[in-house]
This record gives C-alpha cells, sequence and structure tokens, in this order.
C-alpha cells in the first residue's frame, strides 16, 4: 500500500505541474516560454495608456480656456486659438483610441468623443432646441472632434460669417452654448476615464494575464488588433476612399470641415499604433515590453520584422497623400486605395498570424467583407 500511495502522489504532483491555472500562465500560450504578460500590461498601463490620457487631459483643459476665451470675445484671435487647441485635443485623442477597455467600454467614450460623418441635422437642432442630452447615443454623432470640426469651420464659408455665427447672430448665444457644453463634455469623461485608470482599473488590467476571452490580455490586444482593422485603415483611409462601397465618400473623411488635417490625424494614428506594438513610451524613445518583444519570446522575431516593416510601408504611402483626404480622393483615389492595401497587409499579421502566435482566439466579428 504505500508504494501504491508513492506512486499516486507522484502521478498526482505531474499532473499539478502540467495542467497549471490559466492565471498562473505567465506567457498565456501554453508553450513554456519565460515572457511575463504582466510586465507588459504594466509597460503599456504606466508607460502608455495613462500617460496617452494625462496628455489628452491637459490638451483638453487648454481647449476649455480657449472656448472659455472665445465665447466670452468671438473675434478671429480667440478662433485661430481655439482651432490650434482643438487640433492638439484631437492629435492626443489619436493616441487614445485604440484604448476600448474598463471605464472607456463601459460609458462608451469613442462613440462619444470621435463618431464620424458628423451628423450636421442633429447639431443645429440641438443648438436650436437648446435641450439635448449629449450623452445618449442618439447624439454620438453630434459630439466629440467631429462635432467642434464642423463648428469652428464648417458653419459658413468664410472665418468671418463663422465668427458671426458666436458674435451677432440671433442664436449667437445657443451656438455658444452648445460649443461650450460639447467641449466640457469631452473633458468631464476624458477626465472620468483617467480617474479610473489611476485609482482602479491599472491593478485591474496589469493583473489580469490569463488566456481567457474575458482577461485583460486577450481584451486588449483583440481591441488593438480591432482599432488598427477599424478605426484606422477602414474608417481613416478605406471607408472614405470606397474600399466598401459602390464609389468613393469623400465626406467620410476624418476632420472633413478643416480640410487640411486628415492626413495629419491619419499619421498621428499610425504612430500610436507603432508606439503600443513597439512598447514605446508616450511622448519618448524607451521602450519596454510590448506584443514585438512577445513574439521576440516565442522565437518569432521575424514576424515581428514584418510587422513592424508593414507598418513602415503604410506610412510611406500616407505621407504621399494630400494633407486633405478629400482633395485626394477627388483627385487621385488612387493613392488612397494604395494605403488602404499597405494598411491592409498588416491586418493578416495581426490577426491571424500574431494571434496565432500568442495563442489567443478574435473575440470580434468582421463583417466588412474583407
Amino acid at each position: 500500500m504505500k508504494k501504491l500511495f508513492s506512486v499516486v502522489l507522484v502521478a498526482l504532483f505531474i499532473a499539478a505541474c502540467s495542467s497549471s491555472d490559466d492565471s498562473n500562465d505567465t506567457n498565456g500560450g501554453g508553450n513554456g516560454t519565460a515572457f511575463d504578460r504582466a510586465d507588459m500590461l504594466r509597460n503599456i498601463a504606466d508607460n502608455i495608456i495613462i500617460p496617452s490620457y494625462q496628455a489628452l487631459d491637459t490638451n483638453l483643459g487648454a481647449l476649455v480656456t480657449a472656448k472659455d476665451n472665445f465665447t466670452a470675445t468671438p473675434n478671429q484671435t480667440n478662433l485661430d486659438a481655439l482651432r490650434s487647441a482643438w487640433l492638439t485635443a484631437y492629435k492626443a485623442w489619436q493616441h487614445v483610441e485604440a484604448f476600448n477597455i474598463g471605464k472607456a467600454e463601459e460609458i462608451l467614450f469613442h462613440f462619444q468623443m470621435n463618431t464620424y460623418p458628423l451628423n450636421t441635422t442633429d447639431v443645429e437642432n440641438n443648438v436650436t432646441s437648446g435641450s439635448y442630452d449629449l450623452t445618449h447615443p442618439n447624439n454620438n454623432d453630434a459630439v466629440g472632434f467631429p462635432a467642434l470640426d464642423y463648428m469652428l469651420y464648417g458653419l459658413d464659408a468664410t472665418d468671418a460669417a463663422i465668427i458671426t455665427k458666436y458674435d451677432t447672430d440671433a442664436e449667437a448665444g445657443k451656438y455658444k452654448t452648445y460649443l461650450s457644453d460639447v467641449v466640457n463634455q469631452m473633458q468631464t469623461l476624458t477626465q472620468e476615464v483617467l480617474s479610473d485608470w489611476i485609482v482602479n482599473y491599472r491593478d485591474t488590467f496589469v493583473s489580469s494575464t490569463s488566456n481567457t476571452a474575458t482577461s485583460a490580455t486577450n481584451k486588449f490586444i483583440n481591441d488593438f488588433i480591432f482599432y488598427y482593422e477599424k478605426g484606422l485603415r477602414a474608417n481613416k483611409i478605406g471607408i472614405p476612399a470606397g474600399n466598401f462601397s459602390s464609389t468613393p465618400l469623400p465626406d467620410r473623411v476624418e476632420a472633413y470641415y478643416n480640410q487640411e488635417v486628415s492626413k495629419e490625424l491619419a499619421l498621428e494614428a499610425l504612430t500610436a499604433v507603432q508606439n503600443v506594438f513597439n512598447g514605446t513610451e508616450f511622448g519618448g524613445s524607451a521602450s519596454g515590453e510590448s506584443f514585438k518583444t512577445y513574439l521576440i519570446s516565442l522565437d518569432r522575431a521575424d514576424l515581428a520584422t514584418l510587422i513592424i516593416n508593414q507598418f513602415n510601408t503604410a506610412r510611406g504611402k500616407i505621407q504621399e497623400l494630400n494633407a486633405n483626404f478629400a482633395t485626394q480622393i477627388n483627385t487621385d483615389n488612387t493613392k488612397m486605395t494604395e494605403a488602404y492595401d499597405a494598411l491592409q497587409a498588416a491586418v493578416v499579421l495581426l490577426k491571424v498570424d500574431m494571434l496565432q502566435a500568442f495563442n489567443i482566439s478574435v473575440d470580434y466579428v468582421d463583417a466588412d467583407g474583407d
């Protein structure tokens, strides 16, 4: 009996060692590598996500100040300052748009900050009525950065006429109120998400390393790929270029009313994507554990290199475009579709090859036909 008991103990010990719980699996893929997913999440949270939200909050604070100055004294100088603050904040936004997890996912933050194309009818109806709930889903296409794009550039054909809307127009007070409410809401929502990251979600995020559909690791990696595929590739390039329709749709470009910065925003978004993949700190050059180092730990340095090279190829194609994507589409749409193709080539590398290397399943449905 003693010998039998010893054999059973040994067998149980071996079984326990070979079937450890996902929560203790540092690489999530069951391949025995030494990569620690918590280190990757810690670097992403502390050096990329939280600093990116802090920068957005700071820039929105400057936007609030510029808005207050303009609504108090509507003139060209204050309009120019407000527009500049809008663009600075919009570029900062590109660095957080991929982070649709935690509080951001809960409050539908991204839909309320950057849903485009804008519904100008909803905006004008809100202004006229003076009665609205900006957080209601029906107003997602009437708020955020696209709403400011319209209110700062699209209300009329000239700057003088736009200023009149806020100065001597019969409904100037209503335009001021709506402009102020939109900007203030953007700051409030951002502060809510940032506070939750610092006070609550950061530790939850870093500790959620298991290879399950609900773990922060798997959700974040999927969200990153989804943003690249939809938010960057499709929304900024593919949909306006007509890749998903019978004809091009130049009015679907980001910052349509500004007419000068759709390319600048797309390049900023691609930089944000590359920084996450490489684990590069926000606003700096130092890097830590990342998707790239995860792949290297799995002996897939070849795949990491392919992804990095494809990002750079896509950047080159975007840099060839007109500053105004609507103009590019109307004059030579082939260059837009070439930029889309370059971005698309990385989708397969990320969505198929990288996820297979990480042993992670896709958690969203692809319905755009690509």
